[in-house]
C-alpha cells in the first residue's frame, strides 16, 4: 500500500520514537515540587525551550495544547473572550477547526468577515485591508492551506493588521516543518502548530502567544502560565521538540526532493484528459497536489484508488465521513459535483520515486473506473 496522505498525518519518525522512549519513564506531574515532579518539569521545559529557539519566540510564549485544532480555538476564542466584543477578519478557506471557532463567536455576538478567495484559492493583503473596521481586533489567516497547499502572504497581512491596531493569528499547522517559518520573521501575534504534521506524536500541539497578548483560557487552570489548564505531557512535548528539530534540519534538502517528486506526480496526473489542478500552480507547499477529475464519480474514484493500493484523500481529514463537498473547493468556484470528484495527493519523507510512478498508473485506472 502506498501512503500519499501526509497532509492528513505523518508516521512518527523512528528517531523521534527512540527519543521519546528515553524519557517514557518520566511519569511525575510537572507541577509537583518533589523530585519526580522536578524531573518531569525539566523534560517539559527543555522541550519548550527547544521549540522556542527553532520558531523565534521566547519559551514562556509557547503554550502546549492537545492538538492544532485546540490551538486554533484557543487563539480565536481566547482573544475574543478577553476582548468581549468586536469584529474578526478571516477567510472562507480556513481549516474546519478555525471556522468552527468563528461560528461560535458569531453565536456569541461577535461580527466575522470571511474573505473570499480567487479561483486559485488565494487571498491577498489588500482584501484584509478592505475588510477592516474600527472595531476589528483580530485577523486570522492560515499560512498554508491544508487542502490546496497554497502559501499565503501572512507577513504582509500581519503588517496590515498591526497598522490597524489588530492582532494577527495564523494557523501554521501545515506550514511549520514543511517550509521556512519563524514567528519573529512573520510578525504574528499567535501561531498554531501540531506535531503529527511533521513526524511527531499525535495528541500534542502548541499555540505560540506573543508576550502581552491577553488570552482567556478555554480550560481553566494554572498550568501553561494560566493560559491552558490540565496536566501537560512531558513525553509528548519532548517528541514534538525532537520532531521539529529534525524537520528543520532536513528542510532544505527535503523540500527540493519533494518539489521534484511533486512535479513528476503533477505532470502524470494532469496528462489524463479532463483532469485539472486546484490551487496556485507555484505558491504551494512542495508536498501537495489537488486535482479535479471531470466526469468522474467522486466516491468511486476514492474507493478505486484505495483498492488499487494508493491512500489519498478527497479533502481535509477532519471532514472525513462527511457527504458534503470540500468547503475550500466550493469557495474557489468549483461546483458540488466537481468538488466531490477531487483528490488530494500529499507526499512525505518516506515517499519514493517508484511510489509516485505507481500512483500515477493507479490514478489512470481509477479515473477509467470512476467514469465507467
Amino acid at each position: 500500500m502506498i501512503y500519499l496522505d501526509y497532509a492528513a498525518t505523518t508516521p512518527i519518525d523512528p528517531e523521534v520514537l527512540e527519543a521519546m522512549r528515553e524519557v517514557e519513564g518520566v511519569f511525575g506531574n510537572p507541577s509537583s515540587v518533589h523530585r519526580f515532579g522536578q524531573e518531569a518539569r525539566r523534560v517539559l521545559e527543555g522541550a519548550r525551550e527547544r521549540v522556542a529557539a527553532l520558531l523565534g519566540v521566547r519559551p514562556r510564549e509557547v503554550v502546549f495544547t492537545a492538538s492544532g485544532s485546540e490551538a486554533d480555538a484557543l487563539a480565536v476564542l481566547g482573544v475574543a473572550l478577553a476582548r468581549g466584543k468586536g469584529h474578526v477578519v478571516s477567510t472562507a478557506v480556513e481549516h474546519a477547526a478555525l471556522l468552527g471557532a468563528l461560528r461560535l463567536l458569531e453565536r456569541l455576538g461577535f461580527a466575522v468577515t470571511y474573505l473570499k478567495p480567487d479561483p486559485l484559492g488565494m487571498v491577498y493583503p489588500e482584501q484584509v485591508a478592505e475588510a477592516l473596521r474600527p472595531d476589528t481586533f483580530l485577523v486570522s489567516v492560515m499560512a498554508a492551506n491544508n487542502e490546496l497547499g497554497n502559501l499565503y502572504p501572512v507577513r504582509a497581512m500581519a503588517e496590515v493588521a498591526h497598522a490597524h491596531g489588530a492582532l494577527f493569528h495564523t494557523d501554521a499547522v501545515q506550514a511549520i516543518g514543511q517550509v521556512p517559518f519563524r514567528v519573529d520573521e512573520v510578525g504574528a501575534d499567535l501561531v498554531s502548530l501540531s506535531a503529527h504534521k511533521f513526524y511527531g506524536p499525535k495528541g500534542i500541539g502548541a499555540l505560540l502567544v506573543r508576550h502581552g497578548v491577553e488570552l482567556f483560557p478555554l480550560v481553566p487552570g494554572k498550568q501553561e502560565g494560566g493560559r491552558r489548564g490540565g496536566t501537560p505531557s512531558p513525553l509528548l512535548a519532548h517528541g514534538l521538540a525532537v520532531a521539529l528539530e529534525k524537520a528543520s534540519r532536513l528542510l532544505p534538502e527535503e523540500s527540493q526532493r519533494l518539489l521534484a517528486l511533486r512535479a513528476r506526480l503533477e505532470a502524470g496526473l494532469l496528462s489524463v484528459e479532463g483532469v485539472e489542478l486546484n490551487g496556485h500552480p507555484k505558491e504551494r507547499l512542495p508536498k501537495l497536489v489537488n486535482v479535479t477529475v471531470k466526469g468522474a464519480d467522486g466516491e468511486a474514484l476514492l474507493l478505486a484508488m484505495d483498492l488499487l493500493g494508493v491512500a489519498v484523500s478527497s479533502g481535509s481529514a477532519c471532514s472525513a465521513g462527511s457527504l458534503e463537498p470540500s468547503h475550500v473547493l466550493l469557495a474557489t468556484g468549483r461546483s458540488r459535483e466537481e468538488a466531490r470528484a477531487s483528490l488530494r495527493f500529499s507526499l512525505g519523507r518516506f515517499t519514493t520515486l517508484e511510489e509516485v510512478d505507481r500512483a500515477i498508473e493507479a490514478f489512470r485506472e481509477a479515473v477509467r473506473r470512476a467514469r465507467a
